[in-house]
């Protein structure tokens, strides 16, 4: 493939100047290597993400709409809320350090992404994306499982996150709470499909970042019944069961590998 290195480096420096420039002197960020500014970047934009959406969708959803969508009994307390925070932040300086080694790696040519859509045609780029979601879904719900699975990792790592077992402790702050390395290890397959796919990095990144929106979604514990998405409804059976419905964007692969369990079946289980 041609060697658009100097482009990628191009384009994340715009992103630096968008991030860090707006948000800090230039004299505090531009001596700074090209790759730690890239951790700063993501560090700043993946906070703010995180409180921003979380904040909105709080606000929303326990006030704006309270009563509508979980009742009073069910909204997790300020402190739960305020813990969930805490562990997401503290996670938060390794999170990041993810994609910016996966920038570090598209500029210097080593995965297969691609800088413009026009360089390979809008046929291509959609059928790229499709076969690196599909990579990402099936890598993503099997690091999942296996966190489950292989109990060290699920005792040292992802217990961290199951401590949010019910509905009334799950929140849109709890869809980064996990340990560092646990969210790291479900976030990998982004990162390994840049090896296998062509991508366009700029949808790369971008869906690097909406798993801080979809998370957010998954743990709100609202059902939107939107099948085939694997949205809240599923993510709370996932919570309080533990072995259910490991998947990620969809209901595919655990439909597949026979761990589904339905919300509108449990509801109907309790009529």
């Amino acid at each position: 493939m041609e060697n658009y290195g100097h482009l990628f480096v191009e384009e994340t420096t715009l992103y630096n100047r968008i991030v860090l420039g707006s948000l800090l002197p230039e004299r505090l960020w531009t001596p700074l290597p090209h790759v730690v500014q890239g951790w700063l970047r993501n560090y700043i934009a993946g906070t703010l993400l995180y409180f921003i959406s979380g904040f909105l969708w709080c606000f929303y959803i326990y006030y704006l709409k309270r009563n509508v969508f979980i009742p009073k009994e069910a909204i997790p307390t300020k402190k739960a809320m305020l813990l969930q925070i805490i562990v997401a932040m503290k996670a938060m300086p390794w999170y990041v350090a993810l994609p910016t080694f996966s920038e570090y790696m598209v500029e210097n040519g080593w995965t297969r992404c691609f800088p413009s859509i026009s360089s390979i045609g809008w046929i291509d780029y959609v059928w790229n994306l499709i076969g690196y979601l599909v990579f990402v879904e099936f890598g993503i719900y099997w690091m999942h499982r296996e966190l489950h699975d292989i109990k060290p990792l699920y005792k040292y790592l992802h217990a961290t996150h199951h401590i949010y077992n019910k509905q009334n402790t799950l929140s849109p702050f709890a869809g980064l709470a996990f340990h560092p390395l646990d969210g790291i290890l479900q976030a990998v397959p982004h990162v390994l499909a840049l090896f296998l796919v062509p991508m366009h990095f700029t949808t790369h990144v971008a869906l690097i970042f909406l798993e801080a929106i979809w998370t957010a979604n998954i743990h709100d514990c609202i059902h939107a019944k939107m099948w085939p998405v694997m949205g809240a409804g599923y993510h709370t059976i996932h919570h309080t069961t533990y072995r259910h419905n490991y998947g990620h964007y969809t209901v595919w692969m655990d439909w597949m590998f026979g761990t589904l369990r339905d919300p509108v079946d449990d509801e109907a289980k309790k009529i």
